[in-house]
């Protein structure tokens, strides 16, 4: 009624009432009265405006990416924003009289795309699409120190970088390179296991050529053990043998000098005899053979004595005319001696 209006506000909703070119209220969620012909009305968003993104930029080896992510921005300053923007609210149709609410976000995009491109010149194509964290915490960083957003009171709260992707055409190629790179890691993988498995097996053929010829040296260990035994008793046995052949040598060479003594005696006594004999035979070299003939004749017996009268009688035979020979003298030469001596008794 005569142009005074009430109007009222949401807690999210920043106003100010200016009146004649001053500020006469603000503050957040206001109500009030106001008289439409001389009462402007600015409103500006309390709370944090999340803004998303998506851009092309050209990596140092000259590939095209496209980055998409998403920012958050809130209004700090108020009075600092209304110097630079816009932000008159018409309450009759309940809109801003200007389009220049909407061009802050297109700003702060504008600041986080100038230092995406400023980033992402420096990688070539591979690292870039793997940096997406780095990305962030650069620009997070840097679009909060920009002159920019301070001149404009608005402070960044959070960006993230959804996804940094190639082309279709070279995220084939990356994909297909990608893919050879894991068939031969595979292949590789595949090779370092036979590797391992030959070496494996070489290590157990190993092991058991070295188990046979520890067995083989173990055995010749006790081989030349056995025979070293052996050889000991082999000498042993020399030793004792030729202690034996000493001995039987040293009994020969005694037995040798023994028979030379025998001999020597022997011949001494041969040597003794003859002289005997010899002295014998000088001696009675001038005796008369009868005289010896009874000398031998002497301590004979009867039987002897008888024969050698035969004898005699028989050498004589030629000198002898006729000999008569009883019988009784038959019959006693014929009888022992002892059984005359037994009959010559009897009578």
């Amino acid at each position: 009624m005569f142009g005074f209006r009430f109007v009222k506000f949401q807690p999210s909703e920043y106003v100010m009432k200016v009146k004649n070119g001053r500020v006469q209220r603000e503050g957040v969620g206001l109500s009030f009265y106001y008289y439409e012909p001389t009462t402007s009305v600015v409103v500006l968003p309390v709370s944090s405006v999340d803004v998303p993104f998506m851009f092309e930029e050209i990596t140092a080896d000259y590939q095209t990416v496209t980055v998409q992510g998403q920012l958050s921005y809130r209004i700090m300053d108020y009075s600092k924003i209304t110097q630079s923007l816009n932000y008159t609210y018409n309450l009759r149709k309940n809109q801003y009289m200007s389009d220049d609410p909407g061009k802050l976000d297109q700003r702060v995009i504008t600041i986080a795309k100038v230092l995406t491109k400023k980033y992402l010149e420096q990688l070539p194509l591979r690292e870039a699409i793997q940096s997406s964290e780095r990305l962030a915490s650069s620009m997070k960083r840097e679009v909060t120190q920009h002159e920019e957003l301070e001149k404009l009171g608005v402070e960044l709260m959070n960006l993230s970088i959804l996804a940094i992707l190639p082309n279709k055409e070279t995220m084939r190629a990356l994909e297909a390179q990608a893919r050879e790179e894991i068939l031969r890691q595979a292949d590789e993988a595949l090779y370092v296991r036979r590797n391992a498995s030959i070496e494996q097996e070489r290590r157990v053929k190993e092991n058991e050529l070295n188990t046979e010829i520890a067995v083989e040296t173990k055995r010749q260990q006790i081989r030349e053990t056995q025979l070293q035994a052996e050889r000991s008793v082999k000498q042993k046995q020399n030793e004792m043998e030729q202690e034996q052949l000493q001995f039987n040598t040293a009994m020969e060479e005694r037995k040798q000098q023994l028979i030379e003594l025998t001999i020597a005696n022997q011949n001494a006594e041969a040597d003794a005899k003859a002289y005997e004999i010899s002295a014998v035979m000088n001696s009675l070299q001038h005796v008369q053979p009868n005289v010896l003939q009874a000398m031998a004749n002497m301590g004979m017996n009867s039987d002897k004595l008888i024969a050698l009268a035969f004898q005699e009688l028989a050498e004589n035979a030629g000198k002898i005319g006729q000999l008569n020979i009883s019988p009784d003298l038959l019959q006693g030469l014929m009888t022992p001696a002892e059984g005359r001596g037994k009959g010559g008794a009897a009578r």
